[in-house]
Formats: structure tokens, sequence, C-alpha cells
């Protein structure tokens, strides 16, 4: 009789909680199994390798994870340590970011409040978190005004824009003695170039619209934005390093993110597998066809994963606000730091790469 295939990992055995922890104790010894198993391989995987100098890190953010206080809390640490090398957001996120920098404050609340009687008081409510109005007026004037300076008179792509948002959120903020509160203004220092796919979609982009129809020239430049996420992925890849893509949530800046590869292959002609190692936090189902559910393995056979980072992926089916904290934790504990690769700056040479390896797109049949 043949012995039974012998087990694939350690036994689950974890120790008595009884004592002081760390993240590195709580994600390694007690998530055992499920969805907790699953983040446990998400922060192993990002510490053991997305945060090595090899790996470029593109990272992207949907859901209303700023207003719940993650920006401060995780995203400003995770940039200013140099863990993430790229961002991919929701204009939402990056206008409620925008309350941090302008010292306006959001507050807890309950999901069960009487919206009526919020809106006869003035409050606006994203679930949980609730804000005076005033916070969103303040802060489309802040936009608009900033809208009228002499460097957004003409077309711009959407990481010089928030380049030059978060110059002056920094600006703000330093003056108000308010801290290191706003992603923003975090990306714009360590040179982390942040994109929005559809930068109509928010406040934001109400107020540039809003300016248009007093004139004003500023517009986004879409087509650079999708050419330059692809140069990025492209200058990586012939420097030699990998791509890793850090999805949470889903949504558009999911498919922004991964479109990066078929732009390369399919529409540019350039040679190329795919990404190489591919983390999401989600709380989307696959079987309802979105996007925001599709899994690596599906993304294989559009060319966006390469078919060797099947093992070195990992879905975790849990919301942001639980996982986010954690992999941060765990990341500052077992890594600490790693050196910033400050790609805002290059953005004008993996355009011109990008030129320069463009062939004429395949033709059907």
């Amino acid at each position: 009789m043949k012995n039974p295939s012998p087990p694939q990992g350690p036994p689950i055995a974890p120790p008595p909680m009884d004592g002081p922890l760390t993240a590195r104790d709580l994600v390694d010894n007690h998530f055992s199994a499920y969805n907790a198993a699953r983040l446990r391989e998400a922060c192993q995987l990002w510490a053991r390798r997305l945060a090595d100098d090899d790996v470029q890190v593109g990272l992207t953010l949907t859901g209303a994870l700023t207003p719940a206080g993650l920006g401060p809390s995780c995203l400003v640490p995770l940039v200013r340590r140099g863990f993430v090398d790229f961002i991919v957001s929701t204009g939402a996120n990056l206008y409620h970011d925008a309350h941090f920098g302008l010292g306006l404050a959001m507050h807890r609340s309950s999901p069960h409040a009487d919206d009526r009687k919020l809106r006869r008081q003035g409050l606006v409510r994203i679930y949980d978190v609730v804000m005076e109005y005033r916070v969103l007026l303040e802060t489309d004037a802040f936009f608009r005004q900033m809208l009228t300076a002499p460097e957004f008179a003409r077309p711009m792509g959407s990481a010089e824009f928030h380049y030059l948002a978060g110059r002056y959120l920094g600006q703000r903020q330093k003056l108000l003695g308010l801290g290191d509160l706003s992603l923003l203004a975090a990306c714009c220092q360590m040179e982390v170039p942040v994109y929005t796919p559809s930068p109509g979609d928010s406040s934001i982009g109400m107020n540039a619209a809003a300016a248009a129809l007093q004139g004003n020239p500023f517009a986004w430049d879409v087509h650079r934005d999708v050419n330059e996420t692809a140069g990025l992925i492209l200058a990586a890849k012939e420097s030699g390093q990998k791509t890793a893509v850090v999805i949470l949530g889903g949504g558009s800046p999911k498919n922004f993110m991964l479109q990066t590869e078929p732009h390369l292959q399919e529409v540019l002609g350039i040679a190329e597998k795919g990404h190489d190692f591919f983390v999401q936090i989600t709380d989307a189902r696959p079987d309802t066809g979105g996007l925001s559910g599709a899994t690596p393995s599906e993304a294989v056979s559009w060319g966006k994963i390469t078919p060797e980072a099947l093992p070195g992926n990992v879905v975790c089916y849990t919301d942001t606000t639980i996982a986010l904290p954690l992999i941060t934790a765990y990341l500052i504990e077992t890594r600490g730091r790693r050196e910033p690769k400050r790609l805002y700056q290059r953005r004008e040479a993996v355009l011109e790469l990008l030129r320069s390896r463009a062939a004429a797109p395949p033709q059907p049949g």
C-alpha cells in the first residue's frame, strides 16, 4: 500500500494568543486558513519578493479608501518607505485625500444614520464616515483656484496634474502644521506618478469642467496616460526588472493597470509576456463577469499576466480597510523600507522608449 501524499505545508498548530503580538506574529502564526491564509500569503509575497529592488510595483486604489483614513495611516508610509513605485487611482480617492492636506475633518459615524437628518444638518455620509458639506465646497474652491495657476494653462497627463496638485497640498499642510497626511503630497515629494483612468469621474473632474466653461485651457491628455503607464512597464522589463501589480479593489484602475501589457503586445506589437506578480484584495465574485472579480488565470488569457506568474499571485477576498493596515504593518516590520525608484522624472524617457519599440499593429487573419 502506497504511503499517503505528504501534506503541502506545516501543520495548523498556532500558539495561544496569550501575550503581546507583533503584526508579523499575528500574520505568520495565526492566519492559518481561508482568506486569513490568503492575506498571509499576500503579506509574505510582498515582503519576500515585491519589496526587492528588481521589482517595479504598481498599486491601484478603488473604493472610498482615503475617507476611511488609509491615506495617512497606510498609503503615505508605503510611499515614503519606497514600497510603491506608481499608482492608478479613482479620482474620488484623490479628491478626498485633499481634505487631509487642507485640514478639513471627516468623522466616524454610523451606517444607520438618518440621511434626511444629516441633509438638514449639512452633513454628507460615506457609509459610516460623515463630513460637513462645507468640506466639499472648500475642497472644490481649492481645486478651482489651483487651476488658475499658469502651469495649468495647457493639456497634461494625469500624473503631471497630480504631481502639481501634490506640491500645492504639501505646501498647504506644512503651512497649517498638519503633519504628513496627504497621499498626493507624499507622491509628489517621492516622485511616485499617480494616474487616474477616468479623470472626469470625480469632483476634481467636475471642477475642471467648471473651469473649462470659463475658458480655462486645462485638459487631461488621456492618450499620454495610456502610453506613459505602458512605457513604465516596458522600461522596467527592458532593464531586467520584474513588474508587480497590487490591486486594492478592482474597477477601472484595475483594468487600466493591467491593460499596459495588452497595449504593448496587442496594439503596439511589442514582444512581452505579462506582469510577473499579481496581488488583489477584493470582495467581488468572479462569476458575475465583472472585471473587479476577474482572476489572475483569466488575465493570463489576455496577456496581462505571464503564465509563469500564476504560482506567484494571491487573491484575498476581504475588505481593503482590514487588509491594508495589516499588510503595511507587516512590510514595515519585516522589510522596513526600500530604495525609491522615483519614476516621475522618467516619464519622457519611457515615452521615447515606447515610440522606438512600437511596431506596426498585427493584422487579423
